[in-house]
């Protein structure tokens, strides 16, 4: 499975190539599977195939927001999961109340679980084509303007399209870990 490192090696088209098609190799995946099937979680701890599903759905959300701020704004530092607890206090971020981007959070608040497959697989079917549609507007100058990662530095948007691809290649694959019932 590609990293992020990977795509960065890889020319922009094949970048945004990897996000065009992800909604597809989504639908085929999950293909002639009920909504038992793709409920069902492989271990405790491990999400499901609809899970796994909603969590792009959302992640694209964050993604497209984040690339909006970046053509709109000179090197926007940009609120990330990873970061260090001293970079998130800048945000008002820490101690009891959690990190706002926790993906378990939002699994458990957003109710992954009680979504249906399909409507979720729609709507990140939706927000990819808008996502894709902005993308391929850029122009060549706008694809060096950049966001600074709280833990990477300064990422132009080209390199977030990297991120992001491998972001969908990696849940890929859990997800068909998933169907699989391995965690």
């Amino acid at each position: 499975m590609p990293t992020r490192e990977d795509y960065l090696r890889q020319p922009l088209e094949r970048r945004l190539a990897r996000l065009a098609g992800t909604a597809d190799e989504l639908t085929e995946t999950t293909r002639n599977r009920s909504a038992a099937q793709l409920a069902g979680r492989p271990e405790t701890a491990s999400w499901s195939a609809t899970e796994i599903i909603c969590h792009l759905r959302d992640v694209e959300e964050l993604f497209r927001i984040r690339f909006h701020t970046i053509l709109a704004l000179d090197d926007p530092k940009i609120l990330t999961f990873g970061a260090e607890p001293v970079a998130l206090a800048a945000w008002g971020i820490g101690g009891p109340i959690g990190h706002p981007l926790d993906p378990d959070r939002w699994a458990e608040e957003r109710q992954y679980a009680r979504n249906d497959p399909s409507q979720a697989l729609s709507a990140f079917r939706r927000h990819r084509a808008e996502t894709v549609a902005l993308l391929e507007s850029l122009t060549a100058a706008q694809w060096q303007r950049g966001g600074i990662h709280l833990r990477l530095g300064r990422l132009t948007l080209g390199d977030w399209v990297a991120s992001l691809a491998a972001h969908d290649d990696n849940h890929l694959a859990q997800l068909e870990r998933a169907l699989e019932g391995r965690g």
